[in-house]
């Protein structure tokens, strides 16, 4: 975290801004997680999540006229919404079932976006500068950013180390068995989805504010992709994974696309090389090779 804070003093303005890149795709990243990682639920939907809340933000205050502090709730509302749509009808499934009703969930969403041209401008989208002044400066910008996220992660920290945590990962390994328990499974999945869509929301949110800009390309499959790979990149179920996939994808498409077209092809052998040599993710194996360690030392050594 101290990195964090002090790398921007020591990097250009390009590289900052990059880095905010990087921390709002990384609470993208862990929203997905929450579902995937501990709840045992592979969502394809969460870049509809996020491109509502874009959208909600950047209609609300450039297209109506609004403050930005409205818009963030306004925003955040819609999240919530969609994303309780979302959970009442793909909750009950599992598996490859919820992983595809969720994804034409999310395909529902684009549709809209894409032939709702009068609220979302279509293939134009919505375009505005809707910073306020004071966050104009990249570096204030960032400093804001690393703020939400880092409290944004605490409070996801806290909530998967919790008893309600703990339940969804009983959920995740047995949900016949802990509904024998007395728990009721589909209620808890509801929740964690809620929390999973604020989160995503609110990444949608900085991201308004990021890009000033919109476009159903925002709410598309591959956002939801996106965030999937880099939770699954980083570690499912470690949380903190996120901002490890997010860190090497966003540096991947912006840095290495700069020498070569085919930089999604680097990912594409990066991930295989991941899922072959690290299945539970670079920094699910870092925890695993040191939990490891620390067993082995822990070993009595017998006398000779």
């Amino acid at each position: 975290m101290v990195g964090l804070i002090v790398l921007p003093l020591m990097i250009g303005g390009y590289q900052t801004t990059l880095l905010t890149l990087i921390l709002i795709y990384a609470l993208l990243a862990m929203s997905v997680d929450i579902l995937a990682g501990y709840a045992g639920r592979t969502p394809l939907c969460h870049g509809a999540i996020f491109g509502t809340a874009t959208y909600a933000m950047m209609y609300y205050v450039s297209t109506l006229g609004g403050s930005a502090l409205t818009g963030v709730f306004v925003a955040l509302l819609m999240a919530i919404f969609v994303a309780f749509i979302f959970a009442i009808l793909a909750v009950r499934t599992s598996g490859v079932y919820f992983l595809l009703l969720t994804l034409a969930l999310g395909m529902i969403v684009w549709g809209v976006c894409q032939r709702w041209t009068s609220v979302s401008g279509g293939e134009n989208g919505i375009r505005g500068n809707i910073r306020p002044e004071w966050l104009t400066d990249p570096f204030h910008f960032y400093y804001l950013v690393l703020i939400v996220v880092g409290l944004s992660s605490w409070i996801l920290w806290r909530f998967v180390k919790s008893p309600f945590g703990l339940t969804l990962k009983g959920i995740r390994e047995s949900e016949t068995r802990m509904r024998s328990l007395g728990y009721n499974t589909t209620l808890h999945l509801i929740f964690a989805f809620l929390v999973s869509g604020f989160m995503a929301g609110l990444a949608g949110i900085l991201y308004a504010l990021f890009n000033s800009f919109v476009s159903p390309s925002t709410v598309a499959l591959t956002q939801s992709v996106k965030g999937l790979l880099m939770a699954i990149i980083g570690g499912a179920g470690t949380l903190f994974g996120g901002f490890v996939g997010a860190a090497l994808m966003m540096t991947l498409e912006n840095v290495v696309s700069s020498f070569t077209e085919r930089w999604s092809m680097v990912l594409g052998f990066i991930f295989i090389l991941t899922m072959i040599f690290a299945p539970e993710g670079i920094l699910g194996k870092v925890l695993k090779m040191r939990r490891s360690y620390f067993k082995k030392s822990e070993l009595p050594v017998l006398p000779n």
